[in-house]
């Protein structure tokens, strides 16, 4: 074969094969929709439709659109948006999280409060 035919063909099998690695996920992203869905349970279970719901709320929207991508077979959407899920899931838990914890300190503060004024009355 010629070099000028074989440069040609060269170029063309590079382009070729970058294109198909370029293309994004062939298979099913359904590990992270799965995992984007528990982690939504677990923020859910965890108090956060009281404590943070707009992003509980967020969570749940972009784990619902995985999962429209995962039917539609655009698997690197899928993807994307299962690990936004998840991420906002544990935002949305952290935030309820620390929302109890403040919620408990402060209630203990109130207690520390309450038992100093009963020592002081008794002191007198």
């Amino acid at each position: 074969m010629a070099p000028s035919k074989v440069w040609p063909a060269l170029c063309g099998l590079s382009l070729v094969l970058l294109s198909g690695c370029a293309s994004g996920l062939k298979t099913p992203a359904t590990a992270d929709v799965a995992a984007s869905r528990e982690a939504v349970e677990s923020a859910g279970s965890s108090g956060a439709a009281e404590l943070a719901p707009d992003e509980l709320s967020s969570a749940r929207d972009k784990m619902m659109r995985a999962n429209q991508a995962l039917a539609a077979r655009d698997y690197q959407l899928a993807q994307d948006l299962a690990q936004q899920a998840q991420a906002d899931a544990r935002l949305a838990q952290s935030k309820a999280n620390s929302t109890k914890a403040t919620n408990a300190a402060d209630a203990l503060q109130e207690d520390l409060r309450v038992l100093r004024e009963e020592l002081d009355r008794a002191s007198k």
